[in-house]
């Protein structure tokens, strides 16, 4: 599909619309907007435009799709996958001043905010009322971002990823047409459920300039614990035994062994350096946690579990979940001059022994450096596989480690991305896990945006 181009015209009707002060051709400007936090190339918009009303991005896209100028939606850049790369060039549509909390209704436990809140933020504020919004992606992300991938976690197993809070929404489709989906019910049976549809398309059906969320109440206390065992298989099974126990962990991650390495060395931690899993709780009271965490003892103890380190409370919860918020910073920082392949399947929850002991099957047999972690109790599967772009030999195994490794959780019954998105990166894997319906979704893209000009080259190809 060819696309058109911003001319001088273009830019003077954005500059109408937004004023000077938030558009910016400027070379740093667009550098800063050409490249997420992916290995994947940079490509520079052709114009970055900071609106923040609703209107401002209608007449926008209205003028966007009348010149077949592609428009890419950006949050805070964080993403995995490419996604908010815009390889078409065009109009990059920064939210990040869309960025106020319009109205908590404490009583409906609902918050109606603009995509650009930081979700860290929101929670700050939240937390004065009682309440919390509680997928925690790890980055500084956006709301509108979360919506963008259904970002989901390390709180997954127990509240469940983004789409379980937006109750609605208030949406620019890309003719510049405004829509309101949703209501502020926490259920309804009324026609289809077009906020799912919006959530998890990667700003490619339009831009979302306002979320009515759905949160929940600040639980009254915390337990957290550290298990540490022999062998990752070890550590595993505990997984599934843990959620075919009947007790419902707020949290519960897997760490490998090198990972839990280079955090030591990152963090000036002590932890031992073995498969490792970080255990969450939230509870009334800590009489209760307390007996819940002798389950969790017991079933630790019963696969070999050589350590175990727990605490109540707040404190010791960020004492002992220090570790895992550190890890991809770690990684990066032991490992200058390699760029990291970040896998990101997940599988039913009795598959994820095989699923990790495959990746790392795979990883050494290609002669790579890996790091295995991830939301284990939802069977979300994180390998950062490293490797120098350059040398061309060693990232091609890299790439092969990655097919073998998406491919396996595929014929698992799994996904190739479980909270990352397509973006760029999972597009080779679509037809592999969706088959006819692949279809189905093309034509939805077409019959929303038959001028394809949001997020071009994101999800299909």
């Amino acid at each position: 599909m060819g696309y058109g181009r911003m001319t001088d015209r273009e830019w003077e009707s954005i500059r109408k619309i937004v004023g000077s002060e938030r558009v910016s051709m400027g070379e740093s400007i667009l550098d800063l907007h050409s490249k997420d936090e992916s290995f994947h190339q940079r490509r520079r918009p052709d114009v970055v435009v900071w609106p923040i009303r609703t209107e401002e991005i209608s007449e926008i896209l209205k003028m966007a799709n009348e010149k077949r100028i592609p428009v890419t939606p950006w949050g805070a850049g964080t993403s995995l996958e490419g996604n908010p790369i815009p390889v078409e060039g065009g109009i990059v549509l920064d939210l990040q001043q869309m960025n106020h909390i319009h109205e908590i209704r404490k009583e409906d436990l609902q918050v109606r905010v603009e995509p650009g809140v930081i979700y860290k933020e929101l929670n700050k504020t939240l937390s004065r009322y009682g309440l919390f919004f509680p997928p925690d992606p790890g980055a500084s992300a956006t709301i509108g971002g979360m919506i963008g991938n259904n970002a989901s976690g390390i709180r997954t197993i127990k509240y469940g990823s983004t789409k379980d809070f937006v109750l609605g929404m208030v949406v620019v489709l890309p003719s510049g047409e405004v829509i309101r989906v949703g209501t502020n019910a926490v259920k309804t049976s009324s026609g289809y459920d077009l906020c799912r549809l919006f959530v998890g398309s990667e700003g490619t059906l339009g831009v979302v300039t306002e979320v009515n969320l759905r949160l929940t109440g600040l639980p009254a206390e915390f337990m957290a614990a550290v298990a540490q065992f022999h062998s990752i298989r070890e550590a595993t099974d505990t997984v599934f035994q843990i959620m075919c126990s009947g007790l419902s962990p707020a949290a519960l991650e897997f760490l490998d062994a090198p990972t839990v390495q280079v955090v030591n060395q990152f963090k000036k931690l002590s932890l031992g350096e073995k498969p490792t899993l970080f255990i969450e709780f939230h509870g009334a009271s800590a009489t209760g946690l307390k007996e819940e965490l002798e389950m969790i003892k017991e079933i630790c103890q019963e696969n070999q579990s050589f350590q175990f380190d727990s605490g109540i409370g707040r404190e010791e919860r960020n004492r002992l979940w220090e570790a895992r918020y550190g890890v991809r910073e770690s990684i990066k920082v032991n490992n200058p001059g390699f760029t990291p392949l970040v896998i990101d399947t997940a599988v039913p929850i009795s598959k994820y022994s095989e699923m990790v002991e495959w990746g790392q099957k795979v990883v050494k047999k290609k002669g790579l450096k890996g790091y295995a972690f991830g939301h284990a109790g939802s069977g979300n599967l994180h390998m950062e596989i490293l490797g120098i772009p350059e040398e061309k030999a060693q990232w091609q195994r890299v790439r092969e480690a990655e097919e073998e490794i998406v491919h396996f959780a595929l014929e698992c019954g799994g996904t190739a991305t479980g909270e990352h998105g397509v973006g760029i990166g999972k597009k080779k894997f679509m037809k592999k896990e969706h088959g006819k319906s692949l279809a189905l979704m093309k034509q939805i893209k077409k019959l929303l945006d038959p001028n394809g000009i949001m997020n071009p080259g994101k999800i299909f190809d």
